[in-house]
């Protein structure tokens, strides 16, 4: 059973459609790829399927037991972020908010789970270091750690390698990968067409208003959208 299923999405924003007709579905352990120009709804579609933006019409459908709390997100890094005055541990365990309700403290388990993500996104000797202090590359882990501990089946990846610089961004591509095999089902939006034929399994194409491709990246290579948009 699929994850996620749009069916027939209309979205837009301040009375004006920027994708309409949109279906796809997403099933557990996919790596979707969310791909096109500027202005083509990307963002718009990824704020509704965290439920920040109600669908002008259509349907968003969860299956496979999938909760709201079970999906993490990590947003494009802004310069608010970068200056964040907490400690990585802080960052990261911030992510298990949602799973704590009304107690105004982390369970071991929580903690735990914390610890474990630092260490699976190779960031366990920061832990005590400053957030604001620390290089592009290593916020950024820090950030997928955090949306990590929101996430117990889905991330959801908004630019995620925006502004780092090619060595940085080669490796958190490749951490994104690593994740992915470990069973965690990825959705990204990327300007990157080179990383997305090599790293996704799944690409989805929005374009002039319409999904212009949704299938395996291995027939994107051969469609008429995936050979004008990459030049491949």
């Amino acid at each position: 059973m699929p994850q996620l299923t749009c069916r027939n999405l209309t979205l837009g924003y301040e009375g004006k459609t920027v994708v309409s007709n949109l279906s796809f579905t997403v099933n557990a352990g996919d790596y979707l790829c969310v791909v096109g120009e500027n202005g083509s709804g990307k963002s718009t579609l990824m704020k509704a399927l965290l439920k920040l933006k109600t669908p002008t019409s259509g349907q968003i459908q969860t299956g496979g037991g999938l909760t709201r709390k079970e999906i993490g997100y990590l947003p494009q890094h802004t310069a608010a972020q970068k200056d964040f005055p907490a400690s990585v541990r802080e960052v990261v365990r911030s992510g298990c908010l949602n799973r704590c309700g009304l107690r105004p403290f982390y369970s071991k388990a929580e903690k735990r789970m914390a610890e474990e993500n630092m260490e699976n996104t190779g960031i366990s000797k920061l832990a005590k270091r400053c957030y604001r202090e620390l290089s592009g590359g290593q916020q950024q882990r820090a950030l997928l750690a955090r949306a990590l501990c929101a996430a117990g089946k889905i991330i959801l990846l908004d630019e995620p390698v925006a502004g780092l610089d090619p060595a940085a961004a080669a490796e958190m591509y490749e951490l994104i990968a690593k994740l992915n095999a470990e069973a965690v089902t990825v959705i990204m939006i990327s300007h990157d067409i080179a990383a997305a034929v090599k790293y996704a399994s799944h690409i989805l194409h929005i374009g002039n208003k319409s999904a212009l491709f949704f299938g395996l990246t291995a027939d994107y290579l051969q469609s008429e959208a995936g050979r004008s948009y990459g030049r491949l």
